[in-house]
Order: C-alpha cells, then structure tokens, then sequence
C-alpha cells in the first residue's frame, strides 16, 4: 500500500500520488512524455533503458512492467542499456570517463544528451515511486 492516499487526479497511480499538486503532475507528465517517446533514440531503446534502470531503483510498479528484453537488443540499445547499468553502479552522478568513451563511439552528442536526460529523469521517477511505496495494480 502506497504511503499517502491518491488523489482524485491523474490517469495512473503515480499520476495520482502526483496529483496531490496537479500543477507538478501535469508538467511532471508532460515531460515523461516527451522524454518517453520517439526522438533522436527510438521509443524502444528507451524502453529498454526504463526496464534496466526499474529493476535496481526499488519502485515494485516499474519493475511490474518487465524486464529488459536482452534478445531484442540491436547495438546501440546495448550500448544503451550496458550505460544505464554503469549508472546504477556507480555513486549518483560518479559515471566514469570510460563509459562516456563508449557513448561516443555510438551516440552523437545530442544521443548522449538525450539519453542521460531520460536516465535522469526516469531515475527520479522510479524513486518518487519507491519512496512512496507504489505498487503494481493488483488484478
């Protein structure tokens, strides 16, 4: 059981423990989003990426949703997911040198922004989830 009732907004269940300020909700959202769908990587990748970094950052409702899909990796989804593995692994914002150097080989620059940006921010949601103990839907 989530640790604050949800609120009577939002369409998900982290929408609604969010939703206690709809204003931060709904950009909150917004960004998810955006950050979530096709753009310099593809929607896949990032999925991937997301299902990396749910089964470490302790949110039950994110790891609900699935496990990396290694057999369909291609390359720079690998590349990809090996960087969100060195993320994890490391102190927060400690990420060696070495896995930029391997960024590099396979992103552009704006890739690699992208890319850490949608760590970033699914990092914090996944702990906004942890923190409030949110669980899958059950049924």
């Amino acid at each position: 059981m989530a640790r604050i009732n949800q609120s009577n907004f939002g369409e998900t269940p982290f929408q609604k423990l969010l939703g206690h300020n709809i204003k931060v909700m709904k950009v909150w959202s917004e960004l998810g989003e955006v950050l979530g769908q096709d753009g310099l990587l593809s929607s896949k990748l990032k999925e991937q990426v997301r299902r990396t970094l749910a089964q470490n950052n302790g949110c039950e409702y994110c790891k609900a949703k699935g496990k990396p899909e290694s057999d369909t990796f291609d390359e720079k989804t690998s590349v990809a997911v090996g960087f969100a593995e060195v993320f994890l692994n490391y102190p927060k914002g400690m990420v060696p040198d070495f896995a930029f150097d391997i960024l590099n080989e396979y992103f552009s620059e704006d890739e690699i922004s992208e890319l850490c940006a949608f760590i970033c921010f699914t990092a914090a949601q996944q702990y906004f989830g942890a923190v409030m103990k949110l669980e899958p839907n059950r049924g």
